[in-house]
């Protein structure tokens, strides 16, 4: 039998969607507004909310130090479960200290590029300089060449990455979804890239509300303006999204 739905589990994507993106993930700026709003949230849903981040848990939780929520990091591959327990991606610990070799170098010779080393990732993040965004994405493509299947390449807004294969968000919010307190609940995902596709489609699986933040082709079926109308819905409260704009244009993410 199915499980009767009692009420919304909610998955939140932090860069794009809680906060506005700045030219370092170091750089960004928390409205004060924030911690207060996720931890009425995490109240009035039973504790039933979870950060969905390609950031990693530790620097997720510099954001949001009042309370360690459920986290998925690294856009899944790192997962801090509700009761604290916390499972990461198998790979070897030295499976990348080629890459990094090799992307320490370029941004020696490019220093508008920043390299953010997460562990089980790498991010090359090109925001402070756009017209290196091939430049970047083809340095990537070679090194994925060299690492073999266990890694792929994940594009994002104006960063790319090399990130362990096999997981994603949507597996992340599904995995939360079969454990409590999210067990039995509708999903509410927000997000605002393309690596939050995964965790859209996944959600639409499971019947919920998949939300993009900002334009652009989505298989969400709801979207909210900018960081600013996330806000504003958390300050209000609302238990379900409020319908903006519906679009049924599929997105893929694209990998490599």
């Amino acid at each position: 039998m199915r499980p009767t739905v009692t009420g919304f589990a909610y998955f939140l994507d932090i860069d794009g969607t809680l906060v506005d993106f700045a030219d370092a993930p170091t750089a960004v700026r928390i409205d004060p507004a924030l911690p207060r709003l996720v931890e009425a949230l995490y109240q009035s849903s039973g504790g039933a909310v979870a950060l969905i981040t390609g950031r990693t848990l530790g620097d997720a939780d510099r954001l949001f130090p009042s309370r360690q929520l459920p986290i998925a990091g690294q856009h899944g591959h790192e997962r801090r479960l509700a009761d604290g327990r916390v499972s990461r991606h198998r790979v070897h610990p030295e499976a990348l200290d080629a890459a990094r070799r090799v992307l320490r170098g370029v941004v020696e010779r490019h220093p508008q590029l920043l390299l953010e080393d997460k562990g089980l990732s790498l991010a090359l993040h090109y925001r402070r300089a756009p017209r290196l965004a091939s430049y970047a994405h083809r340095s990537m493509r070679s090194l994925r060449a060299t690492l073999g299947e266990q890694y792929r390449v994940q594009h994002g807004k104006r960063v790319v990455e090399l990130v362990p294969a096999g997981r994603d968000k949507g597996a992340a919010i599904g995995a939360f979804m079969r454990e409590k307190p999210f067990r039995g609940m509708r999903p509410v995902f927000i997000g605002d890239d393309v690596t939050d596709e995964y965790g859209f489609a996944m959600v639409n699986r499971l019947g919920g509300h998949a939300i993009k933040v900002g334009p652009g082709r989505t298989a969400a079926g709801w979207r909210f303006a900018n960081v600013r109308a996330v806000l504003r819905w958390l300050e209000r409260g609302t238990p379900a999204p409020k319908r903006v704009r519906h679009t049924d244009v599929s997105s893929q993410p694209r990998t490599e």
